[in-house]
């Protein structure tokens, strides 16, 4: 892919790095399509939570940590995975049951995991995963190393009782997690507003002395620079850090949701005024860091990328009878 030549050696990695979030963030997109695809035509069965619109969320954040730094999130789970660098192949021979996927197509799409990529999961429990990212970063402090983890949750599991006992205790111990809220205003079926007394969701930590920040999710630049400011917080010792990221999502809450919650002229709306990737595009354009021949060149890659993993999930062997057994027990 030919990028178009810059006067400066900053503005070259400046546009390299928006290339990037451009391929990340289409990379997940044409993805999750191809997910859907699959879902359609029986080739994925149980839950399947396509992350269609959120993307700019986790490619902005990711791009703020370190490979060492740890990610756990809820069960919309495909693009965080994609983003901390799991294999295409791995993620889609999970979500169709196939012995090549990351949990060896016992987890499905709400279960995967890749210790290598430091990703500690997809939890279907809604909420689960917080006091578990909270763990993570307690093990960082206890550790006395500097790492950060990202801790996402819904608009939905903010509700929930263990997201308070966690806050409480990260800010009590001044942990370094990073608490995500993706606030795609409907949890499952019901807006956030039905069912959140206070609907600014970035203030919910302000009684543990937590700082928060609402942030425009659908837009990766800010959330990139939003993120480097709450890693820069949690690095320098000074406790946890809420991101209340108001995004949305363009498909139903699962495969089975038909979304007759909302008007196509809402979700219309959206995608014509604030897509992530339509934005992204547009800038590359208008600043003329690419032209359209690199975006096509991008957009041809990233579709082999997501054909070839339908191809391997469809030919992956389905697990073994005697896997019923294992990875249930640790002994230590």
């Amino acid at each position: 892919m030919a990028i178009a030549k810059r006067k400066a050696p900053a503005a070259a990695s400046a546009a390299d790095e928006l290339v990037r979030y451009y391929r990340d963030m289409l990379l997940i997109r044409r993805f999750e399509e191809k997910a859907g695809q699959m879902y359609g035509m029986g080739l994925i069965g149980g839950f399947c939570h396509l992350y269609i619109g959120q993307e700019a969320v986790v490619v902005g954040m990711q791009a703020a940590i370190r490979p060492t730094d740890a990610v756990i999130t809820s069960y919309r789970d495909h693009g965080h995975m994609l983003a901390c660098g799991m294999e295409s192949r791995g993620v889609m021979a999970e979500l169709t049951g196939r012995a090549g996927g990351y949990s060896k197509g016992k987890g499905g799409s709400m279960h995967m995991f890749s210790r290598e990529k430091n990703f500690f999961g997809g939890h279907g429990i809604v909420g689960a995963q917080v006091p578990l990212g909270t763990g993570i970063a307690f093990s960082y402090k206890y550790r006395g190393n500097d790492g950060v983890c990202l801790t996402y949750l819904g608009d939905g599991a903010v509700n929930q009782g263990q997201v308070y006992e966690s806050f409480n205790m990260a800010a009590l111990w001044k942990l370094p997690c990073i608490y995500v809220i993706e606030n795609n205003k409907y949890g499952m079926g019901t807006a956030v507003q039905r069912a959140s007394a206070g609907t600014e969701l970035f203030r919910r930590g302000q009684a543990y002395g937590i700082p928060g920040v609402a942030v425009d999710g659908m837009n990766v630049i800010t959330v990139r620079e939003a993120a480097d400011k709450a890693v820069a917080h949690c690095r320098a010792g000074k406790g946890p850090y809420i991101l209340e990221m108001n995004t949305y999502r363009y498909r139903g809450h699962s495969m089975s949701d038909p979304a007759k919650y909302r008007t196509k002229e809402e979700v219309e709306r959206m995608r014509s005024q604030h897509d992530p990737i339509d934005q992204l595009r547009k800038r590359l354009l208008d600043d003329k860091l690419v032209d359209e021949d690199d975006l096509r060149q991008i957009d041809r890659e990233i579709k082999d990328i997501v054909s070839d993993a339908a191809d391997f999930a469809q030919t992956s062997p389905e697990p073994d009878a005697s896997e019923l057994t294992t990875d249930v027990l640790v002994e230590a």
